[in-house]
C-alpha cells in the first residue's frame, strides 16, 4: 500500500524559513509529479508547486521567488523549501504524487494527510 507522509511544519515568523518533506513509500515503480497544494481556513485547495521526474517545475504565482520545490527520485521524496514567508501562507500543506505507478500496474493519485505551516505577524 502506498503511503506518503509529510514532515517539516511549524510555527514561524514572518520573514522566516521551512523546508516540508513528503516521502512516498510502499510498492512504487514510478512517480510522473510529485507537488504541494495547501488549503487555508474557508478556502479552497490551491496548487503551491508541482514538479515532474524530468525536473520541470511550475509555481503558483503568489510563492514565486520565495519557494522551491525539488525532488530525489532515488527516494521518492519531495521537498518544498519556503523562505521569505508571510501570514497568507498560513495553511494546511498538502503533498501530491500524481501519475503514480506500482508494482502491480495500477496508477494513481495519492495525498499526505497534510502539514500545517503557521506564519505570525
Amino acid at each position: 500500500q502506498v503511503q506518503l507522509v509529510e514532515s517539516g511544519g511549524g510555527l514561524v515568523q514572518a520573514g522566516g524559513s521551512l523546508r516540508l518533506s513528503c516521502v512516498a513509500s510502499g510498492r512504487i515503480f514510478s512517480i510522473n509529479a510529485m507537488g504541494w497544494y495547501r488549503q487555508a481556513p474557508g478556502e479552497q485547495r490551491e496548487l503551491v508547486a508541482t514538479i515532474t521526474s524530468g525536473g520541470s517545475t511550475n509555481y503558483a504565482d503568489s510563492v514565486k521567488g520565495r519557494f522551491t520545490i525539488f525532488r530525489d527520485n532515488a527516494k521518492n521524496t519531495v521537498y518544498l523549501q519556503m523562505n521569505s514567508l508571510k501570514p497568507e501562507d498560513t495553511a494546511v500543506y498538502y503533498c501530491n504524487a500524481d501519475g503514480l505507478r506500482d508494482w502491480s500496474g495500477s496508477v494513481n493519485t495519492y495525498w499526505g494527510q497534510g502539514t500545517q505551516v503557521t506564519v505570525s505577524s
